[in-house]
């Protein structure tokens, strides 16, 4: 009889404490939850309603209404400075026979100057040599209009991805991801795309373990090109051609070729002739150069290289995708940006730095 009243008393002990402890925390909650700021949404988020400034680093509003009010000139293309600036970059760097690397300008026992690297040399190998392209993928070929799209986060929430689509010929940078919700923003054609050996490097794992993850990773790009830098650093080497054999050994449409180094080499000194001074140009203006020797229409996307919006100053992500920083050892992009801006104002190309659904053509 006392043990059955302990128990029954020991049970009510531990009810009253457990609704207590219930009862407290709901309090704490109530009184915490007044006190709390609310949650920031990340800019990668669609908001409804308008956007406000945040997060304007000091004097970047003064430089930014400047950038708008050059930018905000009506365009017009200039066909006569297209063709002086096309000529003054085809006659520097010879885009035409010389950016990719094929079996016909790189014959076996050439050697190769690396172009990060520039006391590092490669002599061709045979087997080096199988994976070279047979002949340059478009030689001596002139599309009518070419997007360049940066992965800048001035494209997120932009409605670009239809005008982007329509280009003849679609170029992206560093195997940027399109079907997560991007394409509305982006678009989905992709006719060649570069990767960053880095990224091998960390999403792969260098591709020393299984490869299928990298490979499914590009059916989005379908039979796209994959440019590859495999001869800017030593280390690029070995894990571009595991990119190759793992392209091969999957069977995947990707058809993966080589940025010639002694293309990068001229690039990078034609940009420093016109006052580039980072120790390396990014993908982005590689890709605007190439495009500019290809191309008659040159349309640049996503190349916005501020942390606020140049419409209503609304915080930015680095990119469209994730917010991670550019290595500004190596690229000057407010620099680059200015070369840009300057070739925009002078309508040899034209840079899109407005969304589609508020109108811009």
């Amino acid at each position: 009889m006392m043990g059955h009243l302990l128990q029954s008393f020991f049970s009510l002990v531990i009810t009253l404490f457990f609704l207590g402890s219930l009862l407290t925390t709901l309090i704490w909650y109530m009184v915490d939850n007044n006190n709390v700021e609310p949650q920031r949404l990340s800019p990668q988020k669609k908001t409804t309603g308008t956007p406000q400034p945040s997060g304007l680093c000091k004097g970047c509003r003064e430089v930014i209404n400047k950038v708008i009010e050059r930018y905000s000139k009506t365009w017009k293309k200039q066909e006569d400075n297209y063709q002086k600036f096309r000529s003054q970059l085809s006659s520097k760097c010879h885009g035409f026979d010389k950016a990719i690397i094929t079996q016909a300008n790189t014959p076996v026992g050439a050697k190769l100057v690396y172009d990060g690297e520039k006391k590092r040399t490669l002599q061709v190998t045979p087997e080096i040599f199988s994976t070279f392209a047979k002949e340059h993928p478009f030689s001596n070929k002139i599309w009518d209009t070419c997007a360049v799209v940066g992965n800048g986060g001035i494209l997120t929430n932009s409605s670009c991805g239809k005008m982007i689509d329509s280009a003849q010929f679609v170029m992206r940078c560093n195997l940027p991801p399109l079907n997560e919700g991007y394409g509305k923003d982006v678009g989905i054609k992709t006719d060649l795309v570069t990767a960053n050996p880095s990224i091998l490097l960390e999403k792969y794992g260098s591709l020393m373990g299984r490869r299928r993850p990298f490979v499914e990773s590009l059916r989005s790009y379908g039979s796209s090109l994959l440019l590859l830098p495999a001869f800017s650093f030593g280390f690029n080497t070995p894990v571009c051609m595991r990119a190759v054999y793992s392209i091969e050994d999957f069977q995947s449409p990707t058809r993966p070729v080589f940025f010639n180094p002694e293309y990068l080499q001229s690039l990078a000194l034609f940009w420093r002739s016109q006052g580039l001074k980072a120790l390396r140009p990014s993908t982005g203006i590689i890709m605007a150069s190439l495009a500019l020797e290809h191309c008659a229409n040159v349309h640049l996307y996503g190349f916005w290289p501020f942390s606020n919006h140049p419409h209503g100053l609304h915080a930015l992500t680095n990119h469209y995708y994730d917010d991670r920083q550019t290595k500004k050892k190596f690229h000057a992009m407010p620099a680059e940006f200015e070369l840009l801006l300057q070739l925009h104002s002078q309508g040899v190309l034209r840079l899109h730095l407005g969304d589609f659904q508020s109108g811009e053509k």
